[in-house]
Parts: structure tokens; sequence; C-alpha cells
């Protein structure tokens, strides 16, 4: 997501902060800079120059290039502009005492508009403890409606039908009514599209519209189809009156010039974005969030709300307990690979860390996908031990290796690295219990347990310094340059003074 954007904005502010003081001619520079990536992002032509202008006017306002730290000061005021751009703040749904409470979901043909309904459902039941109620009014596309019957079956969301019925009014009539009786407090209305904006599309619409008084219009957009993603939105608004954006398939989209673009154009937020094709890969739209990681900043607050969602904070405090007194195994690995593996890919997760945290080292997709593939294949070793074996690694003797080999499709080699590696680990969490690093604090245990974790995962390619860039990022100490072992070093030295 907005990697060819970010890679350019982030090489253009280094730039500047190569250029020791600044001047006036440093910042039309980057500013041609910066407006060319913007541009080069499928961004609207006049959203750019009113960006660039923006950024020009409190640059030149504060006279940035005379103050002690010009580049963060310059980064600072991309970054506002950047999060303005983006709508501010983020929009979430607003929902009122009316039962239902309706959602309409428009756009073209193809954009994505069933499976949004689905997902944006799920997300309302799960984060805002919504009862939705899901209604095809698609009765023109063959199987529209059984589509959304299947994706509701998926996210655990009821389908309103009537098969007897090809009349869109009569089926969001039916579905009002049935929400009242059953006492759904959402429904969402997943209506037709085209695959080009067309009168008697727009009509059927409005009529929709004017019959059900929804809460939100929400329009479904391609990313990836950039401006054309937001002509089709402004046309929509004009006709219909749209109250929000969703921009699919965000995932795929290295520019993100429609994301950058359709709040100034449309004068409507963008809500949600998706992120990906399970059902829970759907994410409120938080411009001040994105724009972090635009400019390398991370994401943190997105990457905490992903693992208290999808990490089991009991587990996951027994495995604290059992670092702490150095009784950590292979089966505790395993489960934690399984957690780990719940928050999505690695490249993914390296993305949401700040720059500064990494030591400005990055993870390429390519690395991302090494990374990945070595965590199924640490996996399957540890799956083809007995449950004595992942308990106590010592019984792994040549000829149990020689099993676990075969079991996993890998070799002895293998085998034998990863418990060299598993032991190492061992080793550095019984030393920094011993130099009371833990502190009761998992934050002071984190670089460890990075580490730790990405040198079982490295060993060799794009992958073998994962451990060091995971631990090293992390503030692993009380020492004011959060070195772990430059602490335990200084305790051993004391102790040799004494």
């Amino acid at each position: 997501m907005f990697e060819s954007l970010s890679d350019k904005l982030k090489k253009t502010l280094k730039n500047l902060r190569g250029a020791g003081k600044l001047t006036p001619e440093h910042v039309d520079a980057a500013l041609r800079e910066i407006r060319m990536a913007l541009l080069e992002a499928d961004v609207n032509y006049k959203v750019a120059k009113d960006f660039v202008e923006s950024v020009r006017a409190k640059a030149e306002g504060q006279e940035v290039w005379q103050g002690l730290n010009p580049h963060e000061q310059v980064v600072k005021i991309v970054y506002e502009e950047l999060v303005e751009l983006m709508g501010g703040t983020s929009s979430r749904l607003v929902f009122t005492k009316q039962i239902p409470n309706v959602v309409m979901i428009v756009g073209l043909q193809g954009s994505g508009k069933t499976t949004s309904t689905g997902k944006i459902s799920k997300w309302l039941a799960t984060n805002q403890e919504r009862k939705p109620l899901l209604v095809s009014v698609d009765v023109y596309r063959p199987a529209a409606r059984e589509q959304l019957r299947v994706v509701g079956g998926a996210v655990g969301v009821p389908v309103f039908e009537n098969k007897e019925s090809s009349n869109p009014m009569e089926l969001v009539r039916g579905a009002v009514k049935h929400a009242q009786e059953m006492g759904f407090d959402t429904l969402m209305i997943d209506t037709a599209g085209r695959l080009h904006i067309d009168d008697e599309l727009m009509t059927e619409l409005e009529r929709i519209k004017a019959e059900t008084k929804p809460i939100e219009v929400l329009f479904v957009a391609d990313a990836m189809t950039g401006q054309d993603a937001v002509k089709s939105a402004e046309t929509f608004h004009e006709r219909v009156g749209i109250t929000g954006v969703v921009l699919t398939k965000m995932d795929g989209d290295a520019r993100g010039g429609a994301a950058l673009s359709i709040r100034q154009v449309i004068g409507q937020p963008v809500k949600f974005v998706g992120v990906g094709e399970k059902y829970d890969a759907i994410e409120p739209f938080y411009p001040d969030r994105i724009a972090q990681r635009i400019l390398g900043m991370g994401d943190v607050l997105t990457l905490i709300e992903e693992v208290q969602g999808k990490i089991d904070e009991q587990d996951a405090q027994a495995q604290l307990l059992k670092m702490t007194r150095n009784q950590f195994t292979l089966e505790d690995f395993r489960s934690q690979l399984g957690q780990f593996k719940k928050l999505g890919s690695m490249s993914k997760l390296m993305k949401m860390l700040p720059e500064q945290m990494m030591g400005g080292m990055s993870l390429s997709d390519e690395q991302g996908a090494e990374v990945d593939h070595q965590m199924k294949r640490t996996e399957a070793i540890i799956d083809s031990m007995t449950k004595a074996e992942r308990n106590d690694h010592k019984l792994l003797d040549a000829s149990r290796k020689t099993r676990v080999a075969r079991g996993s499709g890998s070799t002895i080699g293998e085998v034998n690295q990863l418990l060299r590696q598993y032991e190492q680990m061992r080793k550095m969490m019984a030393q920094m219990n011993r130099g009371g690093l833990f502190g009761g604090m998992a934050r002071k245990m984190a670089g460890g347990l990075a580490g730790g974790l990405g040198n079982m995962l490295g060993g060799g390619g794009g992958i073998g310094g994962l451990g060091g860039m995971l631990g090293s990022g992390m503030d692993t100490s009380d020492e004011p340059n959060g070195s772990a072992s430059k602490g335990i070093r200084k305790k051993k030295r004391h102790k040799k003074k004494r």
C-alpha cells in the first residue's frame, strides 16, 4: 500500500536531511520532487498542485531553513498536510436509535460491493456490537443474490431473501419490515451495479434511497483504478449523494492515487479500506496512520490493535512467565509461531514499525515471503516431533533427528540448525533474566524475544540478519541507548570490580 509514493517521498525528505542548513532553493527542489511523486502516484493534478502550494506556504511562513532541525520541520509539515489531504480524522459510521439503520452499498459492477457488504457487516458486528441484516437488490446479474447468501454465511450474518420477487423496491421494503420485526438494528443493502454509469441505475438508486432513508451511502471503488475511481465517485455523489467511500484492493495498490485524491475531489471521506481477500481483511481508514506509513513513521497503533484482537492474552502471559523462568520449550515456540501467523505476513508487520525502531533497515516483500516460508518450514520440523521431544529437546538423538527430518521434508542439517538456534535463544533469555532485564515488563524483553525469534527463523539469504534487525530496534533495557547486551556487560564488569 502506497509503496511507490512512500519510497519517493522518503528519499526526497532524506535528501533534505543531508543538505545541512536548508535554503529556499533546497525546499523548492524538494517540493518539485514531492509534486512529481504525487503525480506519478496518480494523484489528481489539482490536488497535487494545491498540496505542494500549501506545504510551501507553511514552510516559508515558519522559515524552517533557519531552525535547528529544518529537516524535521519539513517532515512535520508534509505529514500534517497529508493527514489534511485525506480527511483529517477518521470518519466512523454514526448510527441512530432508528430500527433499522440502513446502509446502502453502491458502485460499479466488479468493484467488490458484495464482498465489502459482508466485510463491513462483520466488522460492525465485531467492533461496534451491531446486529446487521443483509439484503441484495441486484436482480440483474446472474447469481448475485446467491453470492450475497454465500458471503453472509461465511461472515455469520443473516441474509433476507424473497425468491418470489425480482423487484428491488419490494425487496428493500420486505427487508426493512423483517429487520423491524426480528430486531436487526442495521440493514446493509447490496445494490445493483453496471459496467459503466447509466441513467437507469442512478434512478433506481435514487428511489431506494428515498424509500429507505439510509444513514450512510457508501461508494465502493477499486483502488487500483486510480483516477477512474475518483471520477466514478464524483458522478455517483452528484446523482445519489454518497456519504463515504470504501476502497478495495488497497493491499495491491502501490500508488494510492485514489485514496489521496478522493476526499479533496468529492468532499466525502474514505471510511474503510479492503486490505486482503479474507473477510476480516478490512480496516477503518485513519488518515494520520496512513500518513505515518507513507513517511516511514510506522503504524504502531494499528499493530497494537491487530495484536490485541488476534493474540490470546492469557496464552501470551503464560509464555512470558515461562520465558522469565527459562522454561520456554519447542512446544511453546510452535504455539508462538501460530499466534504470530494470525497477524499476517512478516513484510506487512515490518511496515507498521517506525524506520527509527528498525535502525534504518527494511524488509522487502521478497524477503518477507522468504521469512514466511521459513516459518512454515520451522513449524513443519517441530510438528514432526513427538510431544515429549517438543517439551525436552535433549531427547532428540541421531535416530530421532533422522525421523523428524523425513517427516518434515527437511534435512538433518536443518533440524540441527533449528535446535542450535533454539538453545541460543534459551541462553539469551537466561542472560536477560539473570541481568534483571525482564523486570516484569513486556517492553524490556521485546528485543530479546524478537531477536531470538528472528534468529531461529533466519539462516541465510535475505533474512539471515532478521533477528538482529528486530532485536536492535526494540527498547530492551533502561539504558539510554536501549541496549540489553550493554546493560548485561556493565553488570558483569561491576561484579568484577567488587
